[in-house]
């Protein structure tokens, strides 16, 4: 995990100066995560894509400005986070829009109706089930090792929100994998 954290922030500094196959290759690399973390906010994999999309504008805009090349994964979070929250925000407003879209899932089956599946299968299945705040807290403290500052950062919530929203996760996952539910 070192070294990719090393090869990201080369890939920022060279892509500040105007190198535009760094900046390709920190999409490469990147783009796989945004798009992850965007479906756990808005859980439509169109609209995880459109927020990606336009998270990059907003990334290749604002890259000449980011001071600590380190700071890039939770930065490119953040703005991941607040275009889904934009964009979650105007389905708000247009049901029409809302309605058209669907959701899509790797299992939709619920969490009850796993009886007899894998641990993690379930675990899977709970995690999906987890409310979206609580789920991206998960996948970005667990799955992608940031910090609980550097998830306060991209989800642009306070550390003591991350803390709690990890509490109740583990929680319900826990209660999830013991048979609780």
């Amino acid at each position: 995990m070192r070294r990719e954290r090393i090869l990201d922030e080369y890939l920022v500094a060279a892509a500040r100066t105007g190198n535009a196959r760094a900046f390709d290759l920190l999409v490469t690399r990147w783009q796989p995560r945004l798009i992850a973390h965007a479906m756990r906010l808005t859980g439509r994999r169109e609209g995880a894509r459109d927020a990606v999309q336009e998270s990059w504008l907003e990334i290749s805009r604002g890259l000449g400005r980011l001071r600590d090349d380190r700071a890039f994964p939770a930065w490119a979070y953040r703005i991941t986070s607040r275009r889904c929250a934009a964009m979650i925000h105007g389905l708000q407003r247009d049901r029409a829009i809302g309605a058209a879209l669907e959701i899509e899932a790797e299992d939709d089956r619920p969490v009850d109706a796993l009886e007899g599946a894998s641990e993690s299968d379930r675990l899977r299945a709970a995690v999906r089930a987890l409310p979206p705040e609580q789920r991206a807290a998960i996948a970005l403290f667990h799955f992608e090792e940031l910090s609980v500052a550097e998830v306060a950062v991209a989800l642009d919530v306070p550390t003591g929100t991350v803390k709690t929203r990890l509490m109740h996760a583990r929680r319900k996952l826990r209660a999830v994998l013991e048979g609780d539910q």
